[in-house]
């Protein structure tokens, strides 16, 4: 019977054995990594050595700020292998060690195991010098001792000599004391300081994020894991550059926009050579449009205060786009250049582009090459593609406000991906004229870039007329009556587009009547769906001269008073 017992919980121990799954610790690099405009998904790869069985694969080199719920396993395998779960949590474990760090910490165990040593000797000496003071302190109480009965008499010494001279080895034996306390003194601070270095210097513990992957290995294999996650602290903003060459005559005008990113990252771990890609995607913007409660009216009840009227529906927004655009970007270093062999044909350099993927609610630009970002916010910049484009050239000028004529450059956004809003550095002829901004374009749409000031086209603008007066004899009313001049004139070989921009005033009230005076009348009114604005388009051939004469007539009741806003 006890050897049937004993057979069976040698049966059950081996089941457990088995049952229980071998774990095997793993360490992964950061391979890949897909900036968003806002975090990032970061791709780390680590190779294991697995037996036939279960298996658990530890991770413990995963920053802390991994957001749990988007990591995701893979894994490819010399043989069959299957995963069955992956579990994840926060764990703090002893920051590593390196070699400067151990003999640092080796040479201050030293030093107080020194001035320790250096502190027990000065006990010592302490102790030596108190022993003599006792004994010097005898000798000076013989004087005092009576001379032995029924003995010979004994010589006496020269007490005064005997006493000066104990006087002087006290004194020295004091001294010892004092200064071997002062040094101890010293030698305690100097252990303190030393104490609290060492402190410092212990392994201090750093919070990561360990992962354990369960998986079942069909016999004895190789496999190689990849580890998906998001993270935040990094993102990405677009910028542009704008290279304008205005052509002549015979030459039509190019427009060459480069498209290039700022990245930026402090995940607290650093991408080293990795491949890098560039996503438009928004994953921390919100996954569902806002829900609008119901919005109701009623009688006010009596005695109740006034309550001000909503203006516009409830307060609540819709959810705007949480990404801030960086400002003041330099432009890519261009200066490196490639030393030419003596004799060789200097060859002008190319510029390496992204790959691009559109997909159906996403762009994704892959980054040629490998490249490294450090985890300390310093911006990495780098090259996406660039477009060559036809542009339409025009000046526009609103004398009202500046006497100089604008050139622009109006362009179709090339087919693809759309244009991201960001800072675009503008190059006229090679000159950089100023930094301009690009808002938010889709393929095809077209959008203007101004370029700067114009001098070929000359622009005047004079008042013509300027004047008040009050007419009617029972209902009297006043009027004010301005007009204008302007003059535009082309300097240019080729005939160009222009645009003369100028407003009359929009009255605030039924009473003031405005009316449009001139010989030349405008082409577009309310420009841009601004009210009063007015513009004048025309074809300036070369060395032609061109004028817009116009005005207003304000008239309102004599008895009130009016006053012009912004604008006027």
């Amino acid at each position: 019977m006890r050897y049937l017992v004993a057979l069976l919980v040698l049966s059950a121990l081996s089941c457990v054995a088995q049952v229980e799954a071998a774990e095997v610790k793993g360490t992964s690099r950061i391979d890949a990594v897909t900036v968003f405009p806002s975090g990032a998904e970061v791709t780390r790869v680590g190779k294991v050595r697995l037996e036939g069985g279960d298996n658990v694969i530890l991770f413990t080199d995963l920053p802390a700020r991994a957001i749990h719920s988007s990591i995701r396993v893979e894994a490819k395998a010399t043989g069959s292998l299957e995963i069955g779960s992956v579990d994840s949590r926060r764990t703090f474990l002893p920051r590593a060690d390196d070699a400067i760090a151990a003999s640092e910490r080796k040479h201050v165990e030293d030093a107080i195991e020194k001035l320790k040593d250096d502190r027990a000797v000065l006990e010592t000496a302490v102790q030596a010098a108190e022993m003599q003071k006792a004994l010097i302190g005898n000798l000076a109480q013989l004087p005092t001792h009576p001379a032995p009965l029924g003995g010979a008499a004994v010589p006496q010494p020269d007490w005064g000599q005997l006493l000066g001279l104990i006087g002087e080895r006290l004194a020295e034996a004091q001294k010892v004391v004092l200064d071997a306390q002062i040094k101890v003194r010293t030698v305690d601070r100097q252990i303190k300081d030393l104490e609290g270095k060492l402190a410092s210097l212990a392994p201090a513990q750093e919070e990561r994020t360990e992962v354990k992957v369960f998986v079942n290995a069909g016999a004895s294999l190789e496999a190689e894991v990849s580890i998906r996650y998001q993270i935040g602290g990094a993102s990405w903003v677009p910028y542009y550059d704008a290279r304008l060459t205005s052509g002549s005559k015979a030459q039509a005008p190019k427009l060459q926009l480069a498209r290039r990113a700022s990245i930026q990252q402090r995940t607290g771990e650093s991408w080293d050579e990795v491949v890098l890609a560039l996503s438009t995607a928004r994953p921390g913007a919100g996954t569902a449009a806002p829900e609008l409660q119901p919005m109701t009216i009623d009688y006010e009840p009596d005695g109740a205060p006034a309550r001000p009227t909503p203006v516009g529906g409830t307060s609540r927004s819709l959810s705007r786009e949480a990404t801030t655009l960086a400002n003041k970007l330099g432009e890519v270093d261009e200066e490196s250049k490639p030393h030419l062999r003596a004799g060789a044909e200097p060859q002008q350099a190319e510029e390496r582009f992204a790959k691009i993927e559109t997909q159906a609610f996403q762009a994704v630009y892959a980054i040629a090459g490998r490249v490294s970002v450090p985890a300390t916010g310093e911006a990495k910049r780098v090259q996406i593609d660039e477009a060559q484009l036809d542009p339409a050239l025009a000046v526009r000028a609103v004398p009202k406000r500046d006497q100089k004529a604008f050139l622009y450059a109006k362009v179709t956004m090339a087919r693809g991906t759309p244009i991201l809003p960001g800072q675009v550095s503008l190059f006229r002829d090679g000159t950089f004229v100023g930094n301009g901004r690009l808002p938010l374009l889709s393929p095809g749409e077209e959008h203007e870039l101004g370029f700067g000031v114009d001098d070929a086209v000359r622009v005047r603008h004079a008042v013509a007329e300027d004047k008040r007066a009050e007419s009617g004899l029972i209902t009297s009313s006043k009027t004010d009556t301005r007009s204008y001049r302007i003059t535009v004139k082309n300097l240019h070989e080729r005939a160009i587009p222009v645009t003369i921009i100028d407003q009359i005033p929009v009255a605030q009230n039924a009473d003031i009547k405005i009316e449009l005076l001139g010989k030349s009348a405008p082409t577009r009114r309310d420009m841009d769906d601004k009210r009063g604005l007015l513009a004048w388009d025309m074809d300036v051939k070369p060395d032609e001269e061109k004028v817009v004469e116009f005005g207003y007539r304000v008239t309102w009741p004599a008895a009130k008073k009016i006053t012009y806003g912004q604008g006027s």
